[in-house]
């Protein structure tokens, strides 16, 4: 391809690599081609995007690839990009949203999609306040996300029932809002009409023990433990990986990263890019159901 004759001479005397580095970068550039070749009809590097380039990094993962050797393949793939976006040749880097696992780091667990929709469609919990309250907690975490901190620190005035959004208190006592699903509102106001019931407004707080206190961390981890062992084998059944749940869930079914970011009350996107590596178990499952080669 023309593009990249123009790129390896531009290694080869502007950026005087040895010829060993750019016959390497050639390997690996000539690899991708014919990747994106047996993916997409009329298959040309100016027309690829993130989705085809991750899909390479899944094929490239599932042979086996070492993840040193996967980064170095989408180091020269961005050096390529880049030197296209510069020449004009492109409007935008399509590598940009593409990250690989980091060697050695441990990947976030998640419940599955549909463990969590068994639990939480199924009559798990009892009609009762405790039953309605541990419904309510599983709900709210899942559906937004939260930390335990931030949904023990909830009160009844941080939550708009009609707008379906709460008020949360993060790290570095940042408030921000957090939408949730019309299910939980319901969930929500079922729990909320026996609480004022039995307790009234003797707490200000959100959530409570059967004595009317506010409810505490190790409460909230039986609660989750308790109902998560119904429907998952997984060891770790914690708050966090609800969080971990709700991320990687929104990240499969193509929410913006930025948006899952502000949503989690993250400082960086880093901390946010490490839920792209576990969606790659999605992206793995429709590489294999739709290449012919699979």
């Amino acid at each position: 391809m023309q593009n990249l004759g123009h790129f390896l001479n531009f290694l080869k005397y502007e950026k005087r690599y040895s010829q060993h580095t750019v016959t390497a970068y050639e390997k690996d550039l000539n690899q991708f081609i014919l990747f994106g070749s047996e993916m997409v009809e009329d298959f040309c590097l100016d027309g690829v995007d993130h989705h085809l380039i991750r899909q390479w990094v899944i094929s490239l993962m599932d042979q086996g690839m070492t993840v040193v050797s996967v980064k170095r393949k989408i180091s020269t793939l961005r050096s390529l990009y880049k030197f296209m976006l510069r020449e004009g040749l492109m409007k935008k880097n399509p590598t940009e949203l593409v990250m690989v696992p980091r060697s050695g780091k441990k990947l976030p667990q998640f419940v599955q999609e549909s463990e969590m929709n068994k639990l939480l469609d199924v009559s798990y919990f009892s009609d009762d306040f405790t039953g309605l309250r541990d419904k309510a907690v599983l709900s709210l975490f899942y559906g937004t996300g939260m930390r335990l901190a931030e949904l023990m620190g909830i009160k009844l005035n941080d939550l708009q029932l009609n707008e379906r959004v709460v008020k949360v208190l993060g790290k570095r006592n940042k408030e921000r809002l957090i939408p949730f699903p019309a299910e939980i509102s319901v969930d929500l106001g079922k729990y909320i009409n026996v609480r004022n019931e039995l307790f009234g407004h003797t707490n200000s707080y959100l959530f409570i023990t059967e004595k009317g206190d506010q409810v505490y961390e190790k409460l909230l981890y039986r609660i989750v433990r308790k109902y998560l062992s119904l429907v998952t084998t997984m060891e770790k059944r914690s708050p966090h990986i609800l969080r971990h749940s709700y991320a990687t869930h929104l990240l499969n079914h193509g929410a913006d990263l930025n948006a899952i970011k502000e949503l989690l009350g993250h400082a960086s996107l880093a901390a946010t890019q490490v839920y792209t590596h576990t969606s790659f178990e999605k992206l793995k499952k429709i590489y294999n159901q739709a290449h012919p080669r699979a």
